[in-house]
């Protein structure tokens, strides 16, 4: 039997970016019937909203929680989200090509994986996926996936024959229902694709008229020349571009943000179909390899170690980081590794670190990675408060968590990024307007990623709904406690059916 549901008396924030006004929501079954004001079916069930704003259910456009959106985990349906986009940076848990092995090396650090997983195809995946409890899952197909199932962890330009292998599992994947194409290109070994790689794999997407996700070749002092080569590709095969996670990283970088906004409004203004994401942190989170020279990558992790233990190599691996680093040792805390040896490590950053073994701070890297197989997690913090600001509030971001579990420490946006948005940035900073940040992670991103009949209240839409009190809602987790939840959150929704938050 079908059950009709009203949401009495709440202040209806529609997701159009609109002045919410008050009114009711009548859900039947999976839909939206009617939004504002209408004689309810007296069979119906009501749920008390006043003093409450009624908003679409959120959608976190750029996230890592591939393989937690399968188990029911609930740390974002808490903060309000209802849609999840994954397989973003290049990582995607598919395709592999026989042999999941090499594919979970690549990717276990940022999908803090274990166990038996993998699929060999996206269509495996998203039938999957389609059973998740808590959230309408969108995925991406990852760039260094493919290129791991079709070369393994060689880097470097790749042989005709791999490249229109690549070309066809990533058109499978498209056929199959992902939703777009993602790149990794400071993460090995996609960070070592030539131009001409990317524009073949992106003209497959513009013919299917999906996303391209992009985490560039850097966010630091090549920033703007990173945006150029992907507004390039975008102008060259006409796809709709998405730069994930737009900032510039380390102080001695903040001014290059600017220039790097520039060339995205002027490609806009030029027809080029582009937009960007951001999170409300400054701090960011990643792999500790991150913040080696992607060649030392080349052949894997155990290459890498090799590597590492060889003086010569290692003293050349240092003088390259030490050319281009852009942040203080004191602004990289550990988030997790492998080992219980160095489990009280976590929260500790890299500077008192190495000074707490007597060493140089680059030897502390190195040494760590080796002790722990590679298997490090990382919170940086990155950005300046106004560059920050000018993100969030931009007219072509979407605002997400880009979020990732680690076992560990998390980066507090796993638990907290929706809420903290509401909460800090529009109701004690002002930033943004209310209705404006509920656009941002509803609409916007529905319409970004076409996601038919979501981010809206409209009637024949879907019935995700997030209710929340806007004078509670907040996150008050942090980097030291980053896994406390959200409060103000009242009735998540999720296809007419009430979700329960404890």
């Amino acid at each position: 039997m079908i059950e009709n549901l009203i949401l009495k008396n709440g202040l209806l924030a529609d997701g159009t970016g609109a002045s919410a006004e008050r009114g009711d929501v009548w859900l039947s079954g999976e839909r939206i019937v009617a939004v504002g004001a209408f004689s309810a079916p007296s069979d119906a069930r009501a749920i008390d909203c006043s003093g409450l704003v009624v908003a679409p259910g959120f959608i976190d456009a750029h996230s890592h929680s591939d393989l937690q959106v399968l188990e029911g985990r609930p740390e974002k349906v808490r903060q309000g989200v209802t849609s999840e986009v994954v397989g973003n940076c290049g990582f995607s848990p598919y395709p592999h090509g026989g042999d999941p092995g090499p594919l979970r090396e690549f990717a276990n650090g940022i999908f803090c994986g274990s166990g038996d997983w993998g699929w060999q195809s996206a269509r495996q995946y998203l039938e999957a996926a389609a059973a998740s409890p808590w959230a309408h899952v969108l995925s991406l197909a990852g760039h260094g996936s493919l290129r791991i199932a079709v070369a393994g962890n060689r880097q470097g330009a790749l042989e005709e024959r791999e490249l229109q292998a690549m070309e066809g599992l990533l058109d499978d994947a498209l056929a199959a229902g992902a939703a777009g194409f993602s790149t990794g290109l400071m993460y090995a070994p996609g960070s070592s694709a030539p131009f001409e790689e990317l524009e073949r794999l992106c003209r497959v997407v513009a013919r299917r008229g999906k996303v391209y996700a992009t985490h560039m070749r850097s966010y630091l002092r090549d920033l703007v020349p990173a945006v150029e080569e992907q507004l390039e590709l975008a102008r060259r095969t006409g796809c709709r571009l998405q730069i994930s996670h737009l900032q510039a990283a380390g102080a001695v970088n903040w001014d290059r943000q600017q220039p790097a906004l520039d060339r995205i409004e002027q490609a806009r203004r030029d027809g080029v179909d582009v937009a960007f994401d951001c999170y409300p942190y400054v701090a960011g989170s990643t792999v500790l390899t991150q913040f080696l020279p992607q060649r030392t990558l080349e052949g894997g992790i155990e290459a890498m170690l090799a590597r590492l233990r060889d003086p010569a190599a290692r003293q050349g691996i240092a003088r390259e980081i030490e050319a281009g680093f852009s942040w203080r040792w004191s602004d990289i805390l550990i988030a997790s590794v492998a080992s219980s040896r160095n489990r009280e490590l976590v929260g500790k950053n890299l500077a008192a670190i190495a000074e707490q073994r007597r060493i140089a701070p680059l030897d502390a890297v190195f040494d760590l990675l080796l002790e722990e197989d590679g298997q490090v997690n990382v919170v940086s913090f990155n950005q300046s408060e106004e560059n920050l600001r000018q993100t969030l509030t931009h007219p072509l971001s979407l605002i997400i968590s880009d979020g990732f579990y680690v076992r560990g420490r998390p980066h507090p946006r796993l638990h907290g990024t929706f809420p903290l948005l509401l909460g800090v940035f529009c109701r004690e900073r002002r930033w943004l307007g209310l209705e404006e940040a509920i656009r941002k992670i509803t609409l916007a991103p529905a319409e970004r990623f076409r996601m038919t009949g979501r981010g809206r209240l409209a009637p024949g839409c879907l019935a995700d709904i997030t209710v929340f009190d806007p004078a509670e809602v907040n996150s008050p987790a942090t980097y030291e406690e980053p896994e406390l939840p959200p409060v103000g959150i009242r009735h998540v929704i999720r296809g007419g059916r009430p979700l329960e938050l404890e």
